[in-house]
């Protein structure tokens, strides 16, 4: 009884740490979402400011564009489409973490989810034990109950000749 006992305490702490993983597994993935929602955010910005730059500049320039202020609006915004560039790419990056840690949690949920069970599997192989032991004990006491009733000694062997 206390193998079973242990056993027992051993699966149910390899539950825990099995749920305290995928816990963390949630969390990382929620972590993930959200970079992944303010790098998208960001990038958002960053086409729209620079939508908004070239809609300013076409206007200032038709009014007093000299080739110098040219040359500086261009710079600006191929600066400006560097970094869409790279937050595209940042965001790019940090959606394929997503799908890491989305990944990563569906294994941790398996991983529950079969130490659970076997967990079931344990308490039903248990109980058929106990209920074959109950079953044992009935047919043992009916059987002794018979023998008494018929007025034979428990041990003694019926012989035919």
């Amino acid at each position: 009884m206390t193998f079973k006992m242990s056993a027992q305490n051993l699966l149910k702490t390899l539950l825990q740490r099995a749920q305290a993983d995928r816990d963390r597994a949630t969390a990382a993935l929620r972590q993930a979402e959200r970079l992944v929602e303010q790098a998208q955010s960001l990038a958002r910005q960053l086409s729209d400011y620079r939508t908004e730059f070239d809609g300013r500049w076409m206007t200032r320039f038709r009014s007093a564009g000299t080739p110098e202020l040219l040359h500086c609006q261009r710079g600006f915004g191929q600066r400006l489409d560097q970094a869409i560039a790279a937050q595209q790419n940042n965001t790019q990056q940090l959606g394929n973490r997503v799908e890491q840690a989305r990944a990563l949690l569906i294994a941790r949920e398996q991983r529950v989810a079969a130490v659970q069970k076997l967990m079931a599997r344990r308490h039903a192989d248990a109980q058929k034990t106990a209920a074959r032991r109950d079953q044992r004990h009935t047919d043992e006491a009916a059987q002794r109950h018979g023998h008494l009733a018929a007025g034979r000694p428990l041990n003694q062997r019926e012989t035919t000749c």
